[in-house]
């Protein structure tokens, strides 16, 4: 009895330990979560202002860019992943993962060539431990990510869109990241990057919706040279910031699940180690009780 009472303190004091860890980054991903909602939020409307601006140029000009214009033959796709670089969030990177695998075999089965671009340690190490090759990978940055970032990333992408096939171009760029929803929803999404696709430029405009008006100076090529990079930058910090959140709101849940786990086990525990420790007591009760009543038969 005495052993087992041993086993089950040494469980609870583990378990215990293992809470407070638990309980520290819970807390920690909760505070930060914050900060990445709000820069979510702040770069929504810069991000709604760049769109506008592109939009109007793809309109009201007939020029020909390069990040604008569909390749005639589309036989080697780039796929941007972004994941987390540390672990403990739940299914945040797998299901990010999942998804860039569903769209690599969608790629390969309309006769692409896909070159993979890793953004975060998790993409890392499960290319890595796959032996896949990969063009590029950015780590050290996803819970909290900065504009150099995403504009080294663009910067990447844009050249490597820009070159040859030939030369080791690609015909399309495809970003694979998590789109924060809620603290209790994050999904994973996918998005066309180049060639670029205004969307909102498509969307007719309501009644009482009043539209900018642009002037292009000093010409329109200027204007697109200048406004698209910044359009990609954009877009990618945009992805940047939602997988942000998203990593650290799975990590409070995940964290805050272990918390109740753990809570739950030092219940067991505790009710295991008292069920041991009242059966101890009735032994030793029944032991003198026995030895009180051999020594009264024997005078």
């Amino acid at each position: 009895m005495g052993a087992q009472m041993r086993v089950y303190r040494q469980r609870i004091r583990a378990v215990q330990a293992t809470k407070k860890i638990t309980r520290a980054m819970e807390l920690i991903a909760a505070s930060r979560v914050v900060k990445a909602r709000q820069r979510v939020t702040e770069s929504t409307p810069y991000a709604r202002a760049l769109t506008r601006a592109v939009s109007a140029v793809a309109t009201f000009s007939n020029v020909d860019h390069p990040l604008t214009t569909e390749h005639a033959q589309v036989r080697r796709a780039a796929m941007v992943v972004i994941t987390s670089d540390r672990g403990l969030a739940g299914a945040y990177s797998s299901a990010v993962l999942k998804e860039s695998e569903k769209l690599a075999e969608l790629l390969r089965a309309d006769g692409k060539e896909v070159i993979p671009y890793l953004v975060g340690r998790k993409a890392l190490g499960f290319y890595k431990f796959r032996r896949r090759e990969f063009a590029q990978e950015w780590s050290g940055f996803s819970d909290s990510p900065k504009l150099e970032i995403a504009r080294e990333i663009g910067q990447r992408i844009t050249d490597d869109f820009i070159k040859d096939y030939d030369t080791g171009g690609v015909d399309e760029v495809h970003v694979v990241f998590t789109h924060f929803v809620s603290m209790v929803t994050q999904e994973p999404e996918v998005i066309r990057l180049l060639p670029l696709e205004v969307v909102e430029g498509t969307e007719a405009p309501a009644d009482d919706d009043v539209l900018p008006l642009y002037e292009f100076e000093p010409n329109v090529e200027e204007v697109m040279d200048a406004l698209l990079p910044k359009y990609v930058t954009a877009r990618l910090f945009n992805a940047l910031l939602q997988s942000a959140a998203s990593e650290l709101a799975a990590r409070q849940r995940a964290m805050k699940s272990a918390t109740d786990n753990a809570e739950d086990l030092i219940r067991k525990y505790t009710r295991l180690a008292n069920q041991s420790r009242q059966a101890e007591i009735t032994q030793e009760i029944s032991e003198i009780v026995g030895g009180v009543e051999a020594l009264a038969s024997a005078k």
